[in-house]
């Protein structure tokens, strides 16, 4: 049994799992600034659902959602890493087949 388990770990492709991380400059080419509401102190960004974790992909928006694209965005764009910010709205984009693709996302600074 040891060797079956030895033999899975050591022989299986990282491929068949899906938790390898991504390059910083992999995220920043998925996160795309669509507006900018200067009055109101908001931006919106489309972030690629690709970029966040399976489990924390969710049609509506959920706590751990916007903590992850939080945190993501403060990682990732420049101006948001040294500034208070809060995700106001999270907005999922669908495709033909109702499948989310990307997460538009407001943020208040």
């Amino acid at each position: 049994m040891v060797i079956a388990i030895v033999a899975f770990v050591l022989l299986t492709p990282r491929s068949w799992f899906h938790d390898q991380p991504q390059s910083a400059a992999e995220v920043l080419s998925s996160i795309h600034l669509l507006s900018f509401d200067a009055d109101a102190q908001t931006r919106t960004y489309r972030l690629d659902a690709k970029v966040l974790p399976p489990e924390k992909r969710a049609a509506k928006s959920t706590p751990e959602l916007e903590r992850e694209t939080h945190d993501l965005l403060a990682r990732t764009i420049v101006d948001l890493r040294d500034r208070t910010f809060q995700v106001m709205r999270i907005d999922p984009v669908r495709d033909a087949g109702g499948n989310v693709v990307d997460y538009d996302v407001t943020v208040r600074f």
